[in-house]
């Protein structure tokens, strides 16, 4: 089989939750040998996070660990710190996010990192940075996204700001720090050193906003919440149909809105003047919207799109997991996979994303159980004897 791209890259992830741990993933995914350190006593605090928990166990647990392993380590004692730094010898990253401050006082400081290892690149991912006023401050992912600006402007514009739905603050701090990892790993290929990768929510969160910074210094607009629509930009909503159903419509560009009007029997509004340019059914959204809705509301969604993909306008139904599993361009890409599990026979997660021509990642694992590679770990990579091993568990060291 193909080898992975990053199979030759040892990380070493001290962080829990999500906002390390998803960065993590996205490494061994690609191949990277990723072994999480985890408390001894409870593990990481996913293994009991989500809704639903058959057998006992999380759904999410078996995703962002996902191609890791798993060894114990009491990061707060002198001897756990001593194993961390043996791992730290032998391991190309770092990867945690603890509140800053909290390697420094383990006496595992990048300086005293580097002094072990020079290669090593350590990727810290926190709320606020490692530095400036607010760097001390406790930072979960809703505080980095109310911070960053996308709290603001999710939601309805008559309710007070909305989540999206998913841990979006934590994702996208833990994809940008996997970004500045591959970068850092690349450029120590030049200089034969290692660096820090300082990640904060906050500013993984603000680099997403678009134009939202210039808009207000230049011309004094603020953003503000818009429901399913983009402000003066049209036609793009979500329209009812026969059935029951909603279809998602996006044909805002002028070519083709031209193609809509064709597919809706109304070739005349392509040439109507207000909504022959973009700027101008920006101006007349509403009642452009009221124009297509009375259209779509006379036709069943399944007859609806295929109109719509037959005349190249884009449109598509907004998909809950159940539409996900029932779609035959999931299962013609392969966005799906069922991984082998000790307790559910299989679980189905979403596969890795991009996909690479030559190298792709695959998914190999599920979460592992709570320690379920320290004798691999500490016995092959470090050399410990068994009697080592178990000097360090009865003494609740792993």
């Amino acid at each position: 089989m193909t080898h992975l791209p990053l199979d030759d890259v040892r990380v070493i992830e001290l962080g829990q939750l999500l906002a390390g741990p998803f960065c993590g993933q996205l490494l061994g995914d690609f191949g990277a040998e990723v072994i999480k350190v985890e408390d001894p006593g409870r593990g990481d605090p996913m293994r009991q996070w989500g809704r639903e928990k058959p057998h006992g166990k999380s759904l999410w647990w078996p995703v962002v660990a996902r191609n890791k392993k798993s060894v114990t380590c009491d990061l707060r004692t002198p001897r756990g710190q001593d194993l961390v730094r043996k791992l730290v010898a032998e391991a190309d990253v770092l990867l945690e996010n603890f509140r800053p401050g909290t390697l420094e006082r383990w006496g595992m400081s990048p300086e005293e990192l580097h002094a072990v290892n020079p290669r090593l690149v350590i990727t810290r991912v926190t709320g606020f940075g490692q530095t400036g006023p607010y760097a001390p401050r406790a930072g979960y992912g809703s505080i980095g996204e109310a911070m960053g600006g996308i709290r603001y402007v999710t939601g309805d514009p008559s309710l007070p700001p909305s989540r999206a739905g998913i841990s979006i603050g934590d994702s996208l701090a833990a994809t940008h720090a996997c970004v500045g990892t591959l970068v850092a790993l690349h450029e120590r290929e030049r200089s034969g050193r290692g660096q820090v990768v300082d990640s904060a929510i906050y500013e993984a969160v603000l680099a997403m906003m678009e134009s939202l910074l210039p808009e207000w210094q230049q011309a004094g607009y603020q953003r503000e919440r818009t429901g399913p629509v983009l402000p003066n930009v049209s036609p793009s909503n979500v329209y009812p149909t026969r059935d029951g159903d909603a279809i998602l419509i996006a044909a805002n560009q002028d070519s083709v809105f031209t193609r809509l009007a064709q597919v809706m029997g109304a070739k005349e509004l392509a040439d109507d003047e207000r909504y022959a340019t973009h700027g101008a059914r920006g101006e007349h959204m509403a009642e452009l919207d009221e124009l297509i809705s009375a259209w779509t509301v006379t036709y069943p969604a399944d007859e609806l799109l295929r109109l719509l993909h037959d005349g190249g306008v884009p449109a598509g139904r907004i998909y809950t997991a159940e539409d996900m599993f029932a779609d035959p361009h999931f299962e013609a890409r392969e966005a799906i996979v069922r991984v082998p599990h000790p307790d559910f026979g299989e679980v189905a997660m979403q596969n890795v994303v991009p996909k690479l021509s030559g190298t792709p990642g695959r998914v190999r694992s599920a979460g592992p159980a709570l320690g379920q590679h320290n004798d691999e770990v500490y016995g092959g990579l470090l050399g410990l004897s068994p009697q080592e091993i178990a000097g360090l568990s009865t003494a609740g060291i792993i």
